[in-house]
């Protein structure tokens, strides 16, 4: 996997798709900090690098939910509220 940075993204774009056309992966880089991940498609569809559960891991179906938090505020408001103060 090649490491690239933001600049050198913008200034040789065609060159970085052609090493990812090839099958190679891209990692971005801001400031040395990897912000993303540049992957060849493939037509095939489906996700890449799944694997199994551990043979020991309990089925989904066993797997208890936790319980219901207990909100004085309508969740709707709350998510507004952080929706909000992201921007």
């Amino acid at each position: 996997m090649k490491n690239v940075g933001i600049a050198d993204l913008k200034s040789h774009l065609s060159e970085h798709l052609r090493h990812v056309r090839r099958g190679k992966s891209l990692t971005i880089l801001d400031r040395d900090t990897p912000i993303a991940r540049v992957v060849p498609f493939h037509e095939q569809g489906g996700v890449l690098n799944v694997r199994s559960p551990l043979p020991h891991s309990p089925k989904l179906q066993q797997i208890s939910l936790p319980p219901p938090l207990r909100l004085r505020k309508d969740i709707v408001t709350l998510l507004l509220e952080e929706r909000q103060t992201e921007r």
